[in-house]
């Protein structure tokens, strides 16, 4: 696994041992990141399941102002501070060890990009996606990227979003929500 472009192209990135932690496929992440490409400059970034801290360095790497990475194993996080040692990015991140709901009940920041990229089995992604549209912590045009297993469904609608179309890279489903404004226009 390594950064694929931008300040810290091709460095490695170190990853997890066991199978707590399942890192994006390269593949899937360059897909990804082509999408939301014009979003990334100057972007405050929460990467709410950090595991390896990949996508929130990807977004450093490219441009984005900062990164936040939340995860609540203490490995991950361990993780997450070492490979962004590696990449140079510490100054620009903050790690937090935190439950995921009790990190968006209690956050008082706004990003403009949120990456949600749980445990494939669990229902967290739903649960995080109610919970970021009952809260006010994306910016108005900011995006949700979700990435989740090939037959997971998701709610059609999320109230104050539009829903792009799902990108499918092999068994692995991406969608992007964007926040619209007080009149439901969407950037």
């Amino acid at each position: 696994m390594r950064v694929i472009t931008g300040s810290a192209k091709g460095i490695a990135l170190k990853t997890p041992d066991g199978m707590l932690t399942r890192p994006t496929a390269d593949r899937v992440k360059e897909a990804l990141f082509s999408a939301i490409q014009f979003d990334i400059p100057c972007a405050r970034v929460l990467d709410l399941f950090g595991g390896t801290g990949q996508l929130g360095i990807e977004a450093l790497s490219r441009g984005a102002k900062s990164a936040v990475f939340v995860d609540h194993q203490q490995d991950a996080v361990n993780l997450i501070q070492e490979n962004l040692k590696r990449t140079h990015f510490t100054q620009q991140a903050k790690v937090v060890r935190s439950d995921y709901l009790q990190y968006l009940e209690r956050c008082s920041e706004t990003f403009d990009i949120v990456f949600l990229d749980p445990p494939y089995a669990e229902i967290f992604l739903e649960n995080a996606l109610k919970s970021i549209s009952e809260i006010d912590i994306l910016q108005t045009g900011g995006i949700i990227v979700t990435e989740r297993p090939l037959g997971k469904e998701l709610p059609l609608e999320i109230t104050g979003f539009s829903r792009s179309r799902d990108y499918k890279y092999g068994k692995t489903l991406v969608t992007i929500f964007r926040k619209e404004d007080q009149q439901g226009e969407s950037y």
